[in-house]
């Protein structure tokens, strides 16, 4: 499959500092580091000014979607980030995204100036016009570590900390810096598959009792900053 194209199951599961040293005691034998291993990720998240995306995705029930700019550390002008195009229809996750700069993003939300012609941003394109007045809403950063099963690399587990947002300087260039969604002991882990999860996946999850989360962390800002976001 195209490296800027995915389709997959994502399940996040919430655990604490000490059952995610429990949890990788038990499976390190079974995964191995992804190939990228350890990043930041910073994600720029588009709405309109009553904050129309978010408001459907935390109301829909088969159907989400959501629009953001991403970037691995902070951004450079002439850096590579990615534009993206993500849905969630019926438990599957569609993510469609295209690499531009970090200047010919800032120009497409500005100007309109659509960094190229590709399939995928025409479709990033029609869902901006769609919704209208599409602008950056939310930066959320967080670090990031990631494993794939070593016998099945279709099978990828994520655990994310250190989860930090901005709401009024957006700028990507600046320190990755923002205030705490979370608290320090509270690790965020994705496990994202083509719809099946191993026994021993699932078995050291059952063991130390790891439950689904059903978190999204644009959407837990949004409803905690709720008057803000909308003004």
């Amino acid at each position: 499959m195209d490296e800027n194209i995915f389709e997959r199951y994502e399940k996040k599961y919430g655990m604490s500092k000490a059952q995610y040293e429990s949890f990788m005691n038990k499976i390190r034998d079974k995964i191995i580091p992804d190939a990228f291993p350890v990043s930041e990720v910073c994600s720029l998240y588009l709405d309109t000014d009553n904050c129309v995306i978010i408001r459907n995705s935390i109301d829909a029930v088969n159907y989400k979607e959501k629009l953001r700019l991403r970037s691995y550390g902070s951004a450079k002008d002439d850096g590579l980030v990615f534009m993206e195009i993500k849905k969630k229809l019926d438990g599957i996750v569609y993510k469609r995204r295209i690499p531009v700069t970090y200047q010919q993003a800032m120009n497409y939300f500005e100007q309109h100036e659509l960094p190229n012609q590709t399939q995928i941003m025409k479709e990033i394109d029609y869902a901006m016009n769609l919704y209208g007045n599409v602008k950056p809403k939310v930066l959320i950063i967080y670090d990031r570590l990631a494993y794939v099963d070593k016998e099945d690399p279709d099978i990828r587990i994520t655990f994310d900390t250190n989860i930090r947002y901005r709401i009024d300087d957006l700028d990507m260039r600046k320190e990755t810096k923002g205030d705490q969604l979370l608290d320090e002991d509270h690790i965020l882990m994705e496990v994202k598959s083509p719809g099946y999860v191993p026994l021993w996946l699932a078995g050291a999850m059952d063991e130390l009792e790891i439950r689904r989360a059903k978190f999204s962390k644009y959407g837990t800002i949004y409803q905690n900053n709720r008057e803000v976001l909308t003004r």
